[in-house]
C-alpha cells in the first residue's frame, strides 16, 4: 500500500534542517579546538616539524661534526681507542655511528663534574674532531616537542594529550568538508582573503588526512605510555665490570673489533649503529639495524665479554611481544626516523602542512568574525535609514 506524501515527507526523507544542524555541530567543534587550541598546538607541531632535521641543524651549528668523505673507514674499536686517548679521564657511554657520510660518529661521555658532553670522531681517519655540549639543538627540539622542558611526568602527558583534540580535528573535517575527495587537485581561489585561505586550509587539510592521523595515533601511544601503559623492556643483558663499583678502565680497541667482527659471523643481516663498553672496560652492547621492521636500534642488541670475545646474548627485535613492537614502532613512525632523508624530508613537508593548518584555521576565524561583525554595521545602517 503506497503511504501518501505527507508520510513520505515526514518519515522517509531527513529534512535540511537536521542535515544542516549536524554538520554545524561539528563545524563548531572544530572551530573551537582550533581557536583554543591553535598556538599550543601549532608550536608543538612547529618544533616536532624542526625536530625531524634536527641533527643536520647541528651539523651546520658545529664544525666538529663536519667531516669529508673518504675512502676507508675506520673501525668501531679505532673510533672508541680515539675518544679515549684524547679524553682518558672522562668516561664514555656510547658511540654511535654517523648520521650520514659528512657527519662525525657521536660519542657520549661524562665529564669529570658529572657533565654531559659528545665527542666528535672522524669515521674516515678515526681521529678526533672536537667535542660539543650536550645540550644542543637537537637536545633542545625534541626536549620541547616531548614535554615542553617541564618535568617528564607532567610535560609528556600535557603534550601528549592534544593526540586528542588533533583526532576530533581530522573526524570533523571529513564531516564538514562535502566530498572531501574532490578537494585533492582544487586549486585555491585568490578573489577575496576568507576564500582564499579557506581554500588552503582545505588542500593543505586533504592532502595531510594520512599524516594528521599517524601523528594523532602515534601521539595518543604516547599518552598511553605516559599513563602507565608502557610495554615492559626486554631483559637487560649482563656483562662483566658493569656494577657500580667498578674501577673504570679503557676498553681495548682490538677485542671491540674482535666482537664486532664475530658478530658479523653471527648475524650478517646486522648493520651496526652503535657500540656501549661498560665502564671497566671488560664488556659491551652492540646494536642496530637488522630484519625486525620500524624498530628502533636498541631492539636488536647482543652483548659480548671483552676479556675472551664470548657471545653472551643476542636479541632480536623480532622476538619482541605485540606490545613492545608498537612501542618500538611509534618514534620512528611519528619522526620518520625509518628511512632515508627523502623520508624524513616528507615528514617535513607534511609537518610544515599541519603546522601551517593550525594557524591558518585561527586566521579563517577572524576573517569570519570580521565579516559578521562588518554585515552586522551594514544592517544597523540600513534600518536605521
Amino acid at each position: 500500500m503506497r503511504q501518501p506524501p505527507s508520510a513520505i515527507s515526514s518519515s522517509s526523507v531527513p529534512t535540511q534542517p537536521h542535515r544542516a544542524g549536524g554538520r554545524r555541530r561539528w563545524f563548531d567543534l572544530h572551530s573551537w579546538i582550533g581557536l583554543k587550541l591553535c598556538l599550543f598546538m601549532g608550536f608543538i607541531c612547529l618544533t616536532g616539524t624542526l625536530a625531524v632535521f634536527a641533527q643536520e641543524i647541528d651539523w651546520l651549528l658545529h664544525a666538529e661534526m663536519r667531516v669529508t668523505p673518504g675512502e676507508q673507514r675506520a673501525s668501531w674499536g679505532q673510533m672508541v681507542d680515539a675518544v679515549q686517548r684524547a679524553h682518558p679521564d672522562w668516561s664514555l657511554q656510547g658511540l654511535a655511528a654517523p648520521h650520514a657520510s659528512r657527519f662525525a660518529a657521536k660519542a657520549q661521555v661524562r665529564t669529570n663534574d658529572g657533565r654531559l658532553r659528545f665527542v666528535w670522531v672522524d669515521p674516515y681517519t678515526g681521529k678526533v674532531t672536537g667535542d660539543t655540549h650536550w645540550f644542543n639543538a637537537h637536545r633542545f627540539l625534541r626536549n620541547t616537542h616531548r614535554h615542553l622542558m617541564l618535568p617528564v611526568k607532567y610535560g609528556v602527558p600535557l603534550v601528549a594529550a592534544l593526540s586528542i583534540p588533533l583526532l576530533l580535528s581530522l573526524v570533523s573535517s571529513l564531516f564538514i568538508y562535502k566530498r572531501w575527495w574532490r578537494g585533492f587537485f582544487s586549486w585555491p581561489r585568490g578573489d577575496r582573503p576568507r576564500r582564499l585561505w579557506g581554500d588552503i586550509h582545505r588542500l593543505l587539510g586533504v592532502w595531510s588526512l594520512w599524516f594528521v592521523a599517524l601523528i594523532a595515533v602515534t601521539g595518543g601511544w604516547y599518552l598511553v605510555e605516559s599513563l602507565g601503559g608502557k610495554a615492559t623492556p626486554p631483559p637487560k643483558i649482563s656483562l662483566p665490570g658493569d656494577g657500580k663499583g667498578e674501577k673504570a678502565a679503557p676498553a681495548d680497541p682490538v677485542a671491540i673489533d674482535r666482537a664486532v667482527a664475530e658478530l658479523a659471523k653471527r648475524w650478517p643481516e646486522l648493520s651496526v649503529a652503535g657500540v656501549q663498553p661498560t665502564a671497566a672496560g671488560q664488556g659491551i652492547l652492540i646494536d642496530g639495524q637488522a630484519q625486525a621492521w620500524l624498530v628502533r636500534d636498541r631492539a636488536n642488541v647482543a652483548g659480548f665479554d671483552l676479556r675472551d670475545g664470548r657471545l653472551l646474548e643476542l636479541q632480536d627485535g623480532r622476538e619482541m611481544s605485540v606490545h613492545q613492537r608498537i612501542a618500538e614502532m611509534a618514534d620512528p613512525l611519528h619522526f620518520g626516523s625509518f628511512g632515508g632523508w627523502q623520508v624524513r624530508l616528507l615528514w617535513l613537508l607534511f609537518g610544515a602542512a599541519l603546522t601551517a593548518l593550525s594557524f591558518t584555521g585561527v586566521y579563517l576565524y577572524g576573517l569570519r568574525v570580521a565579516d559578521t561583525l562588518r554585515s552586522a554595521r551594514k544592517r544597523g545602517r540600513h534600518e536605521s535609514t
